[in-house]
């Protein structure tokens, strides 16, 4: 039986509590775990992370790949009262260090392999590290009981990049993460007999989603770690996957390989987000599973999930955002402040439960995006005003128009210009530098960096991609560096990054 849309929040470690104790709950390469253990291991997990920190509301960082701490985390640092940080397995140590820095973490929980390339420096000295592997070997007895807190209170710091600037922490509560898991249970339709693969990192909304959904749904989930799109394939096989979450580049590497019958019969629906689908990408993944369910999504961290698109319209309307999910509305808003006719264009503004708590520590880009909900709204309270301009149809359905910053977007990964730029400046080699997005087929965009040399010229060409390659994660590598002698300017005085994006991509 589906779950039921229950809108009375509870704490995010009664999420384990759906799962008869005899089905599986978890999926791990090195072992099985039924609900009923699961459950156990939250408790032991949670009591061993009070014994490390007993006072309510620290925060603790994991930086790992998906193993049982990492997996158990959400919910155990909220049964113990603590604020979980998920750190993206692909940041090095420079965002690291930001983040640990800027969250105040007390306890960085990861693998060796990771901690290793931490540097003395990016560590503050208020904040421990522990090697992950010794962790279940510690585990033992009762463990903590189930949680009364108030589901206002603030279970997780996810950081996730800006337009300008480092990444920026968004405050999610018990009550945000709660309702997302119920939300995107329902409207997906989980039952106990799922088995949701969980290829997505766990730093992201849409990829820790993917174990609170199963659970609350009482299904199982497999956590995947995969290098290549053939081991998402045998993953699928090996544990009869029902449901599949991915980000359109992974999609198009997923539809241009061969799937076993095995692979294909047991899928019943696969889920999209961080991008959106194109029509051949529709047409090949109804190829290949023609039985499956698909549902387009849209999201901003700051509001987890806004809206889907019923699998029944995705045929006729595969550019459409959709409709709002369960507990959001969602307003579009034009350029006079009211709300914008059919078809005319607007901001789109989440209203509801699912908005998060703001920016950690930083009030100033908090009152930028979480505003006071238009007048018209049902919720009132607090918005999230995206900044991402859509139009609705007469039917109701929502079609995304553009991004109102300059964000750059490759693999589903929002990146921030300024990151890069940072980055660069930082080298010494560089005056002026620019980070864009160049259209890329197979990722979405890939970053462009458009520099003015501070100084010697050849020495800056040869050593600025080492650089950059040991400071910054893959994703954020720069594909080409564009040298300039001069930087354009636009009447304001500043460097023009229009006329620069229109001489790259010519």
């Amino acid at each position: 039986m589906p779950v039921s849309l229950d809108p009375i929040p509870v704490p995010l470690d009664h999420c384990v509590l759906s799962g008869h104790d005899d089905d599986t709950a978890l999926i791990l390469r090195d072992q099985t775990l039924s609900y009923k253990t699961l459950r156990l291991r939250v408790a032991q997990l949670a009591s061993w992370l009070a014994s490390q920190l007993p006072e309510k509301g620290a925060r603790v960082a994991s930086w790992g790949a998906k193993d049982l701490v990492t997996c158990l985390m959400p919910l155990a640092a909220a049964r113990a009262g603590l604020v979980h940080i998920p750190i993206n397995p692909l940041l090095k140590h420079t965002q690291v260090a930001h983040i640990l820095a800027d969250s105040g973490a007390q306890l960085l929980l990861g693998t060796n392999s990771r901690l290793d390339t931490l540097e003395s420096e990016d560590i503050p000295s208020t904040c421990r590290i522990v090697d992950v592997a010794g962790i279940p070997g510690e585990l033992d007895g009762e463990g903590l009981p189930l949680s009364t807190v108030d589901p206002q209170d603030l279970a997780a710091i996810l950081y996730t990049s800006g337009s300008t600037g480092k990444p920026k922490g968004v405050m999610l509560s018990h009550a945000n993460m709660w309702l997302g898991a119920v939300s995107v249970a329902h409207y997906l339709g989980l039952e106990s007999d799922d088995v949701v693969l969980a290829v997505l990192p766990l730093s992201f909304d849409y990829g820790q989603n993917q174990l609170l959904s199963a659970w609350r749904a009482g299904a199982a989930v497999a956590p995947l770690d995969y290098l290549m799109p053939r081991d998402v394939i045998k993953a699928c096989v090996r544990n009869g996957v029902t449901t599949l979450a991915a980000v359109p580049p992974l999609w198009v590497q997923l539809t241009e390989q061969s799937w076993p019958d095995a692979a294909i019969h047991s899928m019943r629906r696969l889920t999209n987000s961080g991008g959106p689908l194109t029509l051949d990408l529709i047409s090949n993944l109804r190829s290949i599973f023609p039985q499956a369910d698909i549902f387009p999504m849209y999201g901003l961290t700051e509001a987890f999930r806004s809206t889907y698109l019923d699998p029944k319209l995705v045929a006729d309307h595969p550019a459409s955002m959709g409709r709002a999910v369960p507990f959001a509305e969602i307003l579009v808003i034009n350029d006079d402040g009211e709300v914008a006719e059919p078809e005319e264009e607007g901001e789109l503004v989440h209203c509801g439960p699912l908005v998060a708590q703001g920016y950690w520590q930083d009030a100033e880009r908090t009152s930028d995006r979480f505003r006071s909900a238009p007048a018209e709204s049902h919720y009132g309270g607090i918005a999230v005003w995206s900044g991402d301009r859509v139009k609705r149809d007469k039917q109701g359905l929502l079609y995304f128009v553009g991004r109102r910053d300059a964000m750059i977007k490759c693999s589903g990964v929002r990146i921030s210009p300024q990151e890069v730029e940072d980055a660069a400046l930082a080298s010494g080699l560089v005056a002026e530098a620019v980070a864009l997005g160049v259209a890329e087929k197979r990722v979405g965009q890939v970053v462009h960096l458009v520099a003015r040399a501070l100084g010697d010229r050849e020495r800056a060409e040869k050593a600025l991609p080492a650089i950059l390659a040991h400071d910054l994660p893959n994703f954020m590598n720069p594909r080409v560096i564009h040298w300039r002698d001069t930087m354009p300017l636009n009447p304001n005085g500043k460097i023009d990054r229009v006329k620069l994006a229109r001489e790259i991509e010519a």
